[in-house]
C-alpha cells in the first residue's frame, strides 16, 4: 500500500466510526414513540395504489414521491412504527456519509469528518430521521444534489470527460428532490447562484464555457421534463395553500434557526456559550488566501445556507413547524463549520513552540461542541416536551373507558389515519368538520345528531384552527353535553363527554362566592349512582360586576371521613365561558360530568363544589363561612 492509499484509509476509519455513531443515534428507540398525525397520513398514503397516492397528494401540500418510495419500503420491512420510520433513518444515515464525502471533496478529510460529526449529533437531523415523513429524504437529495453539482463544476474546470455524466446525475437527483418536497427549489436556487458566481470567476480558465453553460441548462431542462407531469399540481398547491408563517422579529427568528442548525431542536437545553464558538468558526471559515482555488469550495456551503434561509425569512415562512423545510441547509452549515475548523487547523504559526496550538484549539472546539450536542440528546429521546403526540396512549385510554353506544369524534384534519393505525374497534368514528370545513351550521347540526345518537363521546382535539377556527365542534359539545374530564397527550387533547340525560334533581341555593359571584341553583342527574357512571351536574352562575380573575370550578366527591374519591376541575363552560367574560346579571349555565370510579365501594358520599383562582389553586373563594359548598349526599350502589 503506497503512502496515498495509507492516508486515505487513515481518514476512512474515523469516517466509518461517525457513520456507525449516526446509525446508533437514529435507530435508537426508533419505534418507541407513537406515530403522530402526519405520520399516520404517510402510512395511509403508502397503503394506497400508486395512482391513488398521486390523486390524494394532489390535494395536499406534498408531492407523491416520498409516499411511493414508502409504499415499496413497506413491502420490504412491514408496517410497525420501527419499519415505517426506518426509511427516514436510512436516508439520514446516507446523508451523514455524503456530508463527509462532500466536505472532503470541497476542502479536506478533516473538514469532511467535522461536518459529518456535526450532522450525526444534531438533534434536528436525528428528530426527522425518526419520523415517517419526507424531510430526511429531502436532506439526502439536497446533499447528493450539491455533490453532483460540485463534481460537475470540477469536471468542467479540468475538462474531464465525466462532466456529462455529472450533469445527468444532477438532473436526476434534482428531479427526485422536486418529487419529494416542494421546498427543494431552495436547493436548486442555491445551485444556480453558485454556478453563476463560479462561472464569472472561472470563465477564462474554462476550455469551453459555452459547452458548460449548455450542459447546465440542459440538466435543468431535463429536470423540468421529468417533473413536468406534476408541475400543474405543484403550482396549484403552492399558490392556493394558506401561509402558515408567523410574524416574528428578525432577531429571534434568526436566533432560533442558528440554534436548530448548530445543535438541533433541543438547543435551549445546551450551553449557549458554544453557539458563540460555532459563530466564530463560521467567520474563520471565510478565511482564504487571495488567488487560491479553495474559495470555490467555500462558495457552496455559504450560498447553500444564506440563500434558502434568506428566502425563508423574506417570504414570511417562519414558524418552528416550518424549519424542517431547511433541513438540507443544516448540512450546509455543518460543512461551513468544518471549513472553519480546517482553516484554523492549517494556520501557519512562525514560532515552532506554538505550531500545535491551532490544532489543539480545533480539537478542543470540536470536542466541546460535540459533547454539548450529546448532552442535549437525552432530552430528545426522553423529555415529554420533545416527544410526538401520543395517539397510541389516546387509543388505549379510550378503549379502557369505551362502552356500548359510545363514539369518537376526531376534530382535526387527517386525524383518522393515525387513529385507525392504533384503533381496530367497532365504535363509530366521526371526523369533523367534514372536508375542509367552513360550513359551521352544518357542522353544528351534525354534532348535535351525534350527541343524540350516543351515550358517551370521546373527542380528540388537535389543529382545530385549520378546519374549525370557530371551534364549533367543541362549542356545541360544551353547550349540549357534559364534559367529564380532559387530558393532554403532547399537543393533542382528549376530552370525554356524557350525552345529556334528564336532570331529575334541581335545587335553589343562591349561595354567594366571594363578593360578586352567586350560584343560583344546580341540577343533578341523580343522587344514586353505580361505579363507572357519569354524574351530570348543571350550575347556574351569576355575577354582580365584571370580573378580572379567571376562576376554576372544582367538584369533589368525599367519603364519610372527608377523603377525596373523585374530582373534576375546569373553568366554566369547559374553558369556553371564562369568568372574565361574564356579563353582570346574566345567568351562565355551566355543565359538568363527574366520573364515578370503577373501584368505588358502595356507600354514602358527599358532593361538594367551590371556586378557586386559576393562577393560585390555594386561593378559594369563601362561601357560607367556608371555602366550599356542600351540595348533596350521593349514594353509590353495587
Amino acid at each position: 500500500m503506497n503512502r496515498a492509499d495509507s492516508a486515505s484509509w487513515r481518514w476512512l476509519l474515523p469516517a466509518l466510526v461517525i457513520v456507525l455513531l449516526a446509525a446508533g443515534l437514529r435507530f435508537h428507540l426508533l419505534g418507541a414513540q407513537s406515530l403522530w398525525n402526519d405520520e399516520g397520513n404517510s402510512y395511509v398514503q403508502a397503503t394506497r395504489s400508486f395512482a391513488d397516492i398521486a390523486a390524494n397528494a394532489a390535494r395536499d401540500i406534498h408531492p407523491p414521491g416520498y409516499y411511493w418510495l414508502l409504499k415499496i419500503w413497506m413491502v420490504l420491512t412491514g408496517e410497525s412504527e420501527f419499519a415505517l420510520r426506518s426509511l427516514s433513518a436510512f436516508a439520514s444515515l446516507l446523508g451523514v456519509a455524503l456530508t463527509y464525502a462532500l466536505g472532503r471533496r470541497l476542502f479536506s478529510p478533516l473538514a469532511g469528518l467535522a461536518a459529518a460529526l456535526l450532522v450525526a449529533l444534531n438533534a434536528f437531523s436525528i428528530y426527522y430521521a425518526q419520523e415517517t415523513r419526507m424531510y430526511a429524504l429531502l436532506a439526502l437529495w439536497g446533499v447528493l444534489g450539491m455533490g453532483c453539482l460540485v463534481g460537475f463544476l470540477q469536471g468542467a474546470l479540468r475538462a474531464s470527460p465525466t462532466v456529462t455524466r455529472w450533469a445527468l446525475a444532477l438532473a436526476l437527483v434534482n428531479a427526485a428532490g422536486l418529487w419529494t418536497q416542494y421546498a427543494y427549489p431552495f436547493v436548486m436556487l442555491a445551485q444556480a447562484v453558485i454556478v453563476v458566481v463560479w462561472l464569472v470567476a472561472t470563465w477564462s480558465k474554462l476550455g469551453s464555457p459555452l459547452r458548460f453553460i449548455g450542459l447546465y441548462i440542459g440538466a435543468n431542462l431535463l429536470t423540468l421534463v421529468l417533473y413536468l407531469p406534476w408541475l400543474p399540481q405543484a403550482l396549484h398547491a403552492l399558490t392556493s395553500w394558506p401561509n402558515t408563517g408567523e410574524a416574528v422579529d428578525f432577531g429571534p427568528a434568526l436566533g432560533t434557526l442558528v440554534g436548530w442548525f448548530t445543535f438541533g431542536i433541543t438547543y435551549r437545553e445546551n450551553d449557549p456559550s458554544w453557539i458563540a464558538v460555532t459563530l466564530l468558526l463560521l467567520v474563520l471559515g471565510l478565511r482564504t488566501r487571495l488567488g487560491a482555488d479553495n474559495w470555490r469550495g467555500l462558495l457552496v456551503p455559504v450560498v447553500w445556507v444564506l440563500l434558502p434561509v434568506g428566502l425563508f425569512l423574506a417570504l414570511g415562512m417562519f414558524r418552528e413547524g416550518n424549519i424542517k423545510l431547511l433541513l438540507p441547509s443544516q448540512i450546509a452549515l455543518a460543512l461551513w463549520l468544518g471549513r472553519g475548523m480546517d482553516a484554523v487547523w492549517r494556520l501557519e504559526i512562525p514560532y515552532r513552540r506554538w505550531r500545535l496550538l491551532p490544532r489543539l484549539a480545533v480539537s478542543l472546539a470540536l470536542a466541546g461542541i460535540a459533547l454539548n450536542m450529546w448532552s442535549g440528546l437525552a432530552f430528545l429521546y426522553h423529555d415529554p416536551d420533545y416527544q410526538r403526540d401520543n395517539y397510541r396512549a389516546i387509543v388505549r385510554e379510550i378503549e379502557a373507558n369505551l362502552g356500548a353506544n359510545d363514539a369518537v369524534i376526531l376534530d382535526a384534519p387527517n386525524q383518522e389515519e393515525v387513529f385507525r393505525y392504533y384503533y381496530a374497534g367497532a365504535a363509530p368514528i366521526y371526523p369533523l368538520p367534514e372536508g375542509l370545513g367552513g360550513d359551521d351550521q352544518a357542522t353544528r347540526s351534525q354534532v348535535r345528531q351525534i350527541i343524540d345518537a350516543h351515550r358517551q363521546l370521546f373527542a380528540v382535539y388537535w389543529g382545530e384552527t385549520e378546519r374549525d377556527p370557530q371551534r364549533v365542534v367543541e362549542g356545541t359539545l360544551s353547550d349540549s353535553a357534559y364534559e367529564a374530564g380532559g387530558q393532554w397527550f403532547g399537543d393533542v387533547r382528549l376530552v370525554r363527554y356524557a350525552t345529556p340525560v334528564e336532570l331529575t334533581i334541581e335545587v335553589e341555593v343562591n349561595a354567594p362566592f366571594g363578593d360578586a359571584i352567586t350560584l343560583e341553583r344546580y341540577a343533578l342527574s341523580a343522587d344514586t349512582v353505580r361505579p363507572g357512571d357519569l354524574l351530570q351536574l348543571r350550575l347556574d352562575w351569576r355575577t354582580d360586576s365584571a370580573l378580572q380573575t379567571r376562576y376554576k370550578v372544582f367538584i369533589q366527591l368525599l367519603d364519610a371521613d372527608g377523603r377525596l374519591v373523585a374530582q373534576r376541575d375546569s373553568e366554566p363552560g369547559n374553558g369556553l365561558a371564562l369568568t372574565t367574560t361574564w356579563t353582570p346579571d346574566d345567568v351562565i349555565q355551566d355543565q359538568h360530568a363527574l366520573i364515578i370510579p370503577n373501584n368505588l365501594s358502595p356507600a354514602n358520599y358527599s358532593l361538594i363544589l367551590g371556586l378557586y383562582n386559576g393562577d393560585d389553586p390555594q386561593a378559594r373563594l369563601p362561601v357560607n363561612n367556608t371555602d366550599y359548598l356542600q351540595l348533596t349526599a350521593v349514594t353509590v350502589e353495587p
